[in-house]
């Protein structure tokens, strides 16, 4: 994503990043409950894209960034997590 878009996105900056990253988030919601596969899969394609270009702008790894669930659940350890039903970002 940075070779493709880095630069434009860099120039976009942060606020503006995010305010795409959440549209496409929107479009990808939609596309889940009205929409097929092709539609879908589009959107979470889309939605990806954002996301690297974001963490590109942070200076930040995806891969260390989903490392935390690597091993399971990053609150209890487990696979399939245990935990009681708490939210995501508890």
């Amino acid at each position: 994503m940075e070779e493709t878009y880095g630069l434009r996105d860099s120039e976009r900056g942060l606020a503006a990043t995010v305010a795409w990253l959440t549209e496409e988030l929107g479009e990808l919601a939609q596309a889940v409950r009205k929409g097929g596969r092709e539609e879908q899969l589009h959107e979470l394609g889309d939605v990806l894209a954002w996301l690297a270009s974001l963490a590109v702008q942070l200076d930040l790894s995806l891969e260390e960034a989903v490392s935390r669930y690597g091993n399971g659940c990053p609150r209890c350890g487990l696979r399939p997590c245990n935990c009681p039903n708490l939210s995501m970002k508890d």
